[in-house]
This record gives C-alpha cells, sequence and structure tokens, in this order.
C-alpha cells in the first residue's frame, strides 16, 4: 500500500506491528491499516484488546493531526481512550480504523474511532478519546 498520504515505518510501535496509515483520503479522517498475523494474537487466537487500542489510539491521533498538518504528521498526545469491544478479529483478516472529530476547539479534540474488518465490514470495536496538539517550537527565521 504504497502512494499519496501512505505513512509506513514512521515511528517503533508502526515497525513494530506492522500497521499502515492513511492521511491521504481528502476527508479530514485517517486510516489505520492492519492484517492480524499471529504475532497480534491473544492466547485464544484473537486479535489482542491492546492492539485494538493502539490502532484506533493511531486512527484518531491521526485525524486530529490533520487539522494541523495535511500530510498528517504534528504530533497530537492522547489525553484520555476509552476503547468498547464489540466482536473478535481473527488472523488473516484485513481491518481499518477510521478517526472522526466530534468536537473541541484550539487546544482540545474529541475524537471517535471505529474499527472493521474490511471484507464484512463487520464493527470490531469503536472509541472515543480526548487529543491535544503538541506545541512545536518555532522555526528560527519565522515570524
Amino acid at each position: 500500500m504504497a502512494g499519496e498520504g501512505i505513512i509506513e515505518g514512521e515511528t517503533g510501535a508502526q515497525r513494530l506491528m506492522g500497521y499502515v496509515l492513511d492521511v491521504g483520503q481528502g476527508d479530514g479522517r485517517a486510516r489505520c491499516h492492519l492484517t492480524v498475523g499471529p504475532e497480534h494474537t491473544n492466547r485464544h487466537g484473537m486479535l489482542h484488546g491492546g492492539i485494538v487500542a493502539t490502532i484506533l489510539d493511531n486512527a484518531m491521533g491521526a485525524t486530529g493531526s490533520l487539522t494541523r498538518d495535511p500530510g498528517g504528521r504534528h504530533p497530537f498526545l492522547t489525553i484520555s481512550l476509552n476503547t468498547q469491544y464489540l466482536g473478535p478479529a481473527r488472523e488473516g483478516e484485513a481491518l481499518v480504523a477510521t478517526g472522526r472529530i466530534t468536537g473541541g476547539g484550539r487546544k482540545i479534540l474529541f475524537i471517535e474511532g471505529e474499527l472493521r474488518a474490511t471484507a464484512d465490514d463487520r464493527l470490531v470495536a469503536t472509541a472515543t478519546g480526548v487529543f491535544k496538539p503538541v506545541s512545536q517550537p518555532q522555526k528560527e527565521g519565522a515570524a
């Protein structure tokens, strides 16, 4: 999955888990893609809940980033994240987590996320969170 707006291998977590971030759809929503492998499963052979939360957190934070940077790379901090697990995902399934801003302003954003199995559009999990942009130092010579 290469192309405009695709971010791969940017962070340690992304390299470790193998997810791909898509910030190039032009609708202000980031998407995080993962195909469930054996390294993502729990002792029951299902997608581990911590990975579900991580994928949702990533899509939601990147959605916040799109409000500051069209390339989706402005850093955001997760203030809170509540995850609701609705159904299992199994090895081999392709998943996509999508973020959507529901409120907030300049200093704090409220963002919802959902994780779906792409083959049948089955809802696997949802999340709500509060996110804060990280202040970036001004570059020398910038007004």
